[in-house]
């Protein structure tokens, strides 16, 4: 199974894409997709990210996809700006038949790290040992790899549950 994690942003959204085997993990491809701040316009700068995220989507064909949710900060502006780049990376999964899972920031950190308010470098650096000779394109796609990590354990887990219910009935 083929699974990508997406992390949110307006001007950074990162991704991260695994491939899962049972209990392993490995590293398929990650990177950024970038819209230009200088632009101003924000419905180009959604459009970009949602034809960058399209192509990744279109290149790599994921079975599961998982969104990180956003946390709501003192500056109500940058909150729904970053919700509306939120929406693209709910609408391209959607765009291709995939239902998205969607995980707290500590809930991701607590699967990946064992604690759920880890620092950003504790989350790259377990990303990195549970992806071995990953190369990350930057701390938003370590997210997103991590976001992946996430919903792979996530789906491994309901996946054993449903085949103990039914070895129970």
């Amino acid at each position: 199974m083929r699974v990508i994690g997406i992390d949110p942003g307006l001007r950074n959204l990162g991704w991260g894409v695994i491939d899962v085997a049972g209990s392993r993990l490995s590293h398929v491809a990650n990177g950024i997709c970038h819209s230009d701040a200088g632009d101003g316009d924000l419905a180009l700068r959604l459009l970009t990210l949602h034809r960058q995220l399209t192509a990744v989507f279109r290149d790599h064909a994921p079975d599961a996809a998982a969104v990180e949710h956003t946390f709501v900060n003192k500056d109500a502006v940058a909150t729904l700006k970053l919700g509306q780049a939120r929406g693209i990376a709910l609408l391209v999964p959607a765009e291709f038949g995939l239902a998205v899972g969607e995980y707290a920031p500590n809930a991701v950190k607590k699967t990946v790290v064992g604690v759920g308010h880890a620092a950003k470098v504790q989350v790259d650096h377990m990303v990195r040992l549970q992806l071995p000779g990953v190369v990350i394109a930057g701390a938003d796609a370590a997210d997103a790899l991590a976001i992946a990590i996430c919903h792979a354990h996530h789906l491994q887990s309901a996946g054993r549950l449903q085949a103990a219910m039914r070895a129970a009935g």
